[in-house]
């Protein structure tokens, strides 16, 4: 997400919260007041995005969402797949310690 996204975010969430109908003019207002540099095209596409979307929902679903694991469907036939022939578990990425970057953190 760029600077230009951010800005135009808190804009939306500032004008949201204020009650205050969200423009494109508005955000640009907003944006320009905080010193702020973004693209032209920014304020007029989260203005439409906050016409066409409840800002409420917006902010209340941040995180959640995406592709989760596929569902497994079951074999034909009726007969039951064994556990271990389900899908595999998701494992977990282990974090890198100091000694696997060849230094520490006091060296």
């Amino acid at each position: 997400m760029s600077f230009g996204e951010v800005a135009c975010s808190y804009a939306v969430m500032i004008l949201h919260d204020d009650g205050i109908p969200i423009t494109a003019e508005k955000i640009s207002a907003l944006v320009k007041a905080a010193n702020v540099n973004v693209e032209s095209y920014w304020p007029s596409l989260f203005a439409k995005l906050a016409e066409k979307r409840n800002v409420d929902d917006l902010i209340m679903n941040v995180g959640t969402g995406g592709g989760g694991p596929a569902a497994v469907a079951a074999p034909a036939g009726g007969a039951a797949a064994p556990a271990a022939a389900a899908a595999p578990a998701a494992e977990e990425p282990q974090e890198e310690s100091d000694e696997d970057l060849g230094f520490g953190l006091f060296d």
